[in-house]
This record gives structure tokens, sequence and C-alpha cells, in this order.
């Protein structure tokens, strides 16, 4: 693990909170300023670390708070439908504001440009060998193969959310995929997706995880908003 230059900034997230800050274009509370100050409320409410999406948002981001930050760059592509930080392009634009550690979708499928998982991690620490990387991955194997590719943090980030893992859900049989992925790789753990509940967080760091990141259930009014009307229907 590539720790040690950044050390005490990443424990001061180990068994904690990170606060996931992001609206993406059509959503209400899109802009850097709005994220800022999430950021900023975030970490009033005692938040040890934040996840950011886009150059924009981390600048002003940075401007509200002094917290280790993930960062990632959500981008479409014609030719593949993995999104998160999925070329060298985004990890260029993410380096120049140097966030704490860089994550990147790990799921199966092939990379724009025809391009493998493998064919960016190596070509990322060729250019970046200091800098810290997240797998966001979305079943065990997934996990398990970056694990051995060498990704410093291994997220569950994307389960539920791809065609593999659409039938699987992070909590089913207390947090059965967090514990078998726990049992198998080397790198800590940072659980995140779908943890909408103050118990689910504090259940992944009981388990193992090295922290949880918690996004939607904060972040998104509008969605915290509809499960309340939906309860009222």
């Amino acid at each position: 693990m590539r720790t040690n230059m950044y050390n005490s900034r990443i424990n001061s997230f180990k068994g904690k909170l990170i606060v996931s800050c992001q609206a993406l274009p059509h959503e209400p509370l899109h802009s850097p300023f709005i994220m800022g100050r999430m950021a900023l409320a975030a970490k009033q409410g005692g938040a040890s670390g934040i996840r950011a999406n886009t150059v924009e948002d981390i600048i002003e981001i940075k401007k509200n708070v002094d917290l280790p930050i993930i960062g990632i760059i959500k981008r479409d592509y014609s030719d593949s439908k993995i999104y998160i930080t999925p070329t060298i392009k985004e990890v260029d634009e993410l380096m120049t504001v140097g966030p704490d550690i860089i994550a990147m979708d790990a799921t199966e499928g092939i990379r724009p440009n025809n391009t493998s998982l493998d064919d960016l991690y190596y070509e990322t620490r060729e250019k970046y060998p200091d800098q810290l990387l997240m797998a966001d991955c979305s079943t065990i194997e997934e996990a398990i193969y970056a694990d051995k590719l060498g990704f410093d943090f291994i997220g569950t980030t994307m389960v539920g959310y791809t065609e593999q893992s659409k039938n699987l859900k992070i909590e089913e049989n207390d947090f059965y995929i967090l514990k078998e992925i726990y049992k198998n790789v080397s790198h800590p753990i940072i659980a995140e997706g779908n943890i909408d509940t103050p118990t689910k967080a504090r259940r992944v760091i009981e388990l193992g995880a090295f922290s949880v990141v918690v996004g939607s259930a904060i972040t998104r009014p509008q969605l915290i908003t509809k499960k309340y009307v939906e309860a009222l229907a």
C-alpha cells in the first residue's frame, strides 16, 4: 500500500463516516457552490471525509473544508457502460486538484476505446505511482480481482448497479457480500452503496470496513423527501 505519504489524513477517517457530496446536471442541487456548502455541512455534522465528483466541485469543496477527498469524474462514453473515472483522461483531470484518493469503476466490461481495467490501472500507476486508488466494485469476484491488481482500497460502491449484480443487495444476509470480500482481500474496504441508515453504517464498520461512505441518504433531499411521501401514500 502507498498510504505512508497520506498516513495521518487517511487514518483520520478509519472507522468513520465519509459523506458523498454529488449532484448530477439533471438534479436540483447541481452546483459547485452548493456542493462546497454541502461538504461544510457534512463536516459540521462530524464527517471525516468527502467523496466528490468533478474537478469543479472538488475545487469548491476544498475552499470550504480540509477533509480527505475521494475524487471521481462521472462521464458517459458511447462505447461503454462504465462511467466512473473510466479513462486516463479523467484521472489526469483529477490529478490537477490532488484528491487524496481517486476512485474508478472496477467492474466487469470494456472501458471506452476498447481498453480494460488492467490497461487503466497500470497506465495510472505508471504516470502517478504515489496516488492512492480505490476500486468501485459490484461483486465479490470483482473485489478480489481489484485487490490482486493492487488497488489501495476496495469499495462496494457498485453492488446492485451493474448487470452482473442487479439481484444483489449490500445488506442481504447481514452484509454477506462485505463479509466475503473482507475474508478474501488484503487491502482496506470502504463500504459504500445503499448504506442508508445509521444502523447499517455502524454494522459495516463492526464487520471490518475501513470506512463507510453515505451519499443520497444525506445529500439528496429529493430522494429523502420521496421516502417520506411514499410512506404516507
